[in-house]
């Protein structure tokens, strides 16, 4: 079975299209191996360029699959074969907390032919979630974070990377948010980030020399994450 499995499903306003990306021990023990949780993934802008298959989210994607996670990462509104048009980060919270609803639902996953035998999908109600958003995914998946956190029902954890601050209001986030920023980052300043961060008393990690897109860093921004997840230096295959 491939890591990664293309699917579509209803959203608010019509069809999303999404890749779903599984933990190696789901693939190869599918009927008995349980998720360490369900994590869902926020591309860049949509209308300069940014899909599910930018290389940060995939980066982001890849790596809660390496940490146990079963992850999601859609195409936001007119991109791709998700319907609908562009709606400056409201309408994409909302299929995002639609798209969160499917993924805790265990008959979401019924008709996929791919996971035909896998048991997990019959435990998603009681999996933890697990978000993570890339530049303007960032600052939607702030606002999730934030409505679900109101209804008591707030994430595991949350990973903001290029966060776009000085492009938008992104909201205030959980103390234990991973915040990633790129130390020469051109497009979203690393000052408008410590500015948003400072009065929240945020760490915020930057990977040096790294630019908005991490070209050539992606693996430190996963080394990043699974050392904060599991709480202790880790070290990670690069050539992976």
């Amino acid at each position: 079975m491939s890591r990664t499995i293309k699917i579509n499903f209803q959203g608010p306003v019509g069809l999303i299209e999404a890749s779903l990306d599984l933990p190696d021990e789901v693939r190869h023990a599918p009927g008995s191996y349980k998720p360490r949780g369900i994590a869902l993934v926020a591309h860049p802008h949509p209308l300069l360029g940014g899909t599910m298959d930018n290389k940060v989210a995939q980066t982001l994607a890849r790596t809660f699959a390496q940490l146990g996670y079963v992850t999601l990462r859609p195409n936001f509104r007119g991109v791709g074969a998700t319907e609908g048009v562009h709606d400056d980060g409201k309408g994409e919270a909302q299929d995002l907390l639609a798209v969160i609803a499917w993924m805790k639902d265990p008959f979401s996953w019924q008709g996929i032919k791919e996971l035909d035998g896998h048991a997990w999908p019959q435990l998603v109600e009681e999996l933890p979630l697990a978000m993570a958003g890339f530049s303007f995914g960032s600052y939607v998946s702030s606002y999730v974070v934030k409505e679900l956190t109101e209804k008591n029902e707030a994430p595991e954890r949350l990973i903001m990377v290029g966060s776009a601050t000085s492009k938008w209001d992104v909201a205030p986030v959980p103390k234990d948010t991973i915040v990633i920023h790129g130390e020469v980052d051109d497009v979203i300043p690393l000052s408008s980030v410590l500015d948003w961060a400072r009065p929240q008393e945020l760490t915020v990690q930057v990977i040096p020399g790294a630019d908005h897109f991490f070209h050539r860093k992606l693996h430190c921004i996963r080394d990043l994450i699974v050392r904060a997840w599991h709480g202790q230096p880790t070290p990670v295959n690069e050539n992976k």
